[in-house]
């Protein structure tokens, strides 16, 4: 048996415990104390909050996407690929940490994308950016925990909240869409996207590109026209 490689630590701000980056053979693994945050053995559905989501903005000129969380950039290589090059993509990543890790042991997992002319990368809170925001974003992308709450960050528990989601949508242009990601159904989210004003289509995508894997989840919650 192949044993794990741990090659990095790091703290999360504002987070009690510590991420741990790993390489496992040829895959590598962020995790939070247990908790097995992402794996690029298992990138097709952060690669499906990307694709879906600008399936859902398709036909809307110089469109401008936050995504929040780079992670292992899946979601940020895949919305590359679908959007042209007038598009415009702000990264936000609260943890120094993760970036490093991708422009060095998994810098061939990044393949560049954070030096595409499209993208700005923002070290920071992306709910500070969404709050500081009218009317910004064609589409606002999350994936900065295992879903909507705050295991990675107790600040980011403020991202699903009633004022939270009140924030996204007034950030977001007439008809713009929220993307969620989460590795689990959540009913009451889905009850507060509603009263916030969303019209929600709730999505199960699984873990791994070729249809196998965990069942994910994908809440896309469209802002009114």
């Amino acid at each position: 048996m192949i044993p794990r490689e741990l090659l990095g630590t790091a703290q999360v701000p504002g987070g009690a415990e510590e991420l741990r980056l790993y390489r496992h053979d040829r895959d590598f693994i962020i995790a939070l104390d247990r908790n097995e945050l992402m794996s690029s053995r298992m990138s097709g559905s952060e690669m499906a909050l990307a694709t879906m989501t600008c399936d859902r903005i398709a036909g809307r000129k110089k469109p401008y996407l936050l995504i929040g969380g780079y992670g292992m950039g899946f979601t940020l290589r895949a919305a590359l690929e679908k959007l042209d090059k007038d598009a415009r993509i702000t990264v936000a990543e609260l943890v120094p940490e993760v970036i490093a890790w991708a422009r060095g042991p998994m810098v061939d997992v990044a393949a560049g994308c954070l030096e595409d002319p499209r993208v700005d990368l923002v070290m920071g809170d992306v709910g500070a950016l969404i709050a500081s925001c009218t009317g910004t974003y064609d589409a606002i992308l999350l994936d900065v925990d295992n879903g909507p709450d705050g295991l990675t960050c107790e600040d980011n528990a403020q991202l699903y909240t009633k004022q939270g989601l009140r924030a996204a949508r007034a950030a977001l242009k007439p008809g713009g869409i929220l993307a969620v990601w989460s590795a689990t159904k959540d009913p009451p989210f889905t009850g507060r996207l509603l009263r916030a004003g969303f019209e929600v289509d709730e999505v199960g995508v699984r873990a791994r590109s070729n249809g196998k894997g965990p069942m994910h989840v994908i809440w896309f919650a469209k802002s009114p026209a």
